[in-house]
């Protein structure tokens, strides 16, 4: 059997979305932007596409949604839109983010920093969330920006994001949030939130992948990050992937049809993942089982490493991660575990699984009968483990 508890890293394309795409590729094929019937024939589905994506996080008509690659061209289209907008060319130097921000956050913000920006890295508390009063704290009268992610990728936590909005808009400070591993998980409401700036990407929700979106409220209009063309009304340079369009836009529709099924079904198979994994003795859940998405757990094995977990579940055909895979190939301890706080051993015993609605039961059971397996196998060769003293009081 093989089963895919890796859905945080990217998703399978649902197949109704997949087909849903396949005539825009042979059949309905036509540069948009061109005024021949091929070219118009691609408009209708794209503004239904669009109308989906609106619907799906609640966005005003008169704001703007941009079509972007991925979450990453989105993240930087705004951290250095900003710097350019109101730093390079106003009188501000300083953005706030949290230290646990994917990395395609916290790469910009270091490429920032090396061009003179401010940078603040805001602190989780002891659960993994970030607490609105921080933020609070730390705006100043030259900070541009504020961004903090919804909901995190290794452990499912999600931030206060309207404790945080409410906040930036009384301070009159620009919010951006990556919703990339929110997104067909929890309702996501921009309104609601009061934010500026929203990251999405359509491969974290059963869409294709090579494709995201950028939200930008209107009167919050930035540079582009890619000049060229009039497409996205001269936000965004460069021809439409009509087809992936369509795909992201249906995907936003099924994974909003699918949050109580997500929050019920897909939350009960996590939790019957994880509690057969708590059985065993000294593993605990990363953040705690409170306020995550309902697809997520990060658990900690004592005296198991990480990646040699991984190896023992992918002999068995499974799936998972020890944390973000754009990061995976860099075997540095985990950084969410490390802003916890974790011991140096701790840190690198991390396991990640992460559910999708097309995750069965009998792939739940087939898993936690591979990984009970394994932690004997990992256990009994581990010289850390078996030579703990006896008195030995596990921080677990």
């Amino acid at each position: 059997m093989e089963v895919y508890l890796d859905n945080n890293a990217t998703t399978k394309v649902d197949p109704e979305v997949y087909k849903a795409m396949e005539p825009f590729f042979c059949h309905i094929y036509g540069n948009p932007n061109s005024l021949h019937k091929f070219g118009a024939g691609t408009h209708p589905k794209m503004v239904e596409a669009l109308n989906y994506l609106y619907d799906g996080i609640n966005a005003a008509d008169a704001d703007d949604i941009i079509i972007t690659a991925n979450a990453t061209e989105s993240n930087n289209t705004v951290i250095k839109g900003i710097w350019i907008d109101k730093i390079l060319n106003g009188n501000k130097n300083h953005i706030i983010t949290s230290e646990v921000e994917h990395p395609a956050i916290t790469a910009t913000c270091k490429f920032l920093e090396s061009q003179g920006v401010n940078v603040t890295y805001l602190p989780v508390n002891e659960e993994g969330v970030l607490e609105a009063s921080l933020v609070k704290e730390h705006i100043k009268e030259d900070t541009a920006l504020v961004s903090i992610m919804w909901a995190n990728n290794e452990t499912g936590k999600i931030f206060p994001i309207r404790e945080i909005g409410a906040i930036c808009k009384e301070a009159g400070v620009a919010f951006h949030t990556d919703a990339t591993q929110a997104i067909g998980k929890i309702a996501v409401d921009v309104q609601a939130c009061n934010v500026n700036y929203l990251s999405i990407s359509a491969h974290k929700f059963h869409g294709p992948k090579g494709i995201g979106a950028l939200y930008v409220q209107k009167g919050y209009e930035l540079t582009p990050l890619l000049h060229g063309g009039e497409q996205m009304g001269g936000h965004r340079a460069g021809t439409v992937d009509v087809a992936s369009m369509v795909g992201m836009g249906l995907a936003m529709k099924l994974a909003v049809e699918h949050l109580g099924y997500e929050n019920t079904e897909v939350k009960r198979l996590r939790d019957r993942l994880e509690n057969a994994i708590l059985e065993i003795p000294e593993t605990v859940v990363i953040g705690g089982k409170d306020n995550r998405t309902p697809n997520t757990t990060l658990i900690s094995i004592r005296g198991v490493e990480g990646e040699s977990m991984l190896w023992d579940m992918n002999q068995k055909t499974i799936g998972a991660s020890t944390g973000s895979a754009c990061a995976s190939e860099d075997l540095e301890a985990n950084p969410v575990m490390n802003a916890f706080g974790s011991d140096s051993e701790l840190a690198h015993t991390g396991v990640r699984f992460s559910l999708s609605r097309f995750n069965t039961e009998e792939e739940i059971d087939y898993a936690i009968n591979v990984i009970k397996n394994a932690v004997n196998r990992l256990r009994n060769i581990s010289s850390s483990y078996a030579y703990t003293p006896k008195d030995h009081v596990s921080q677990l």
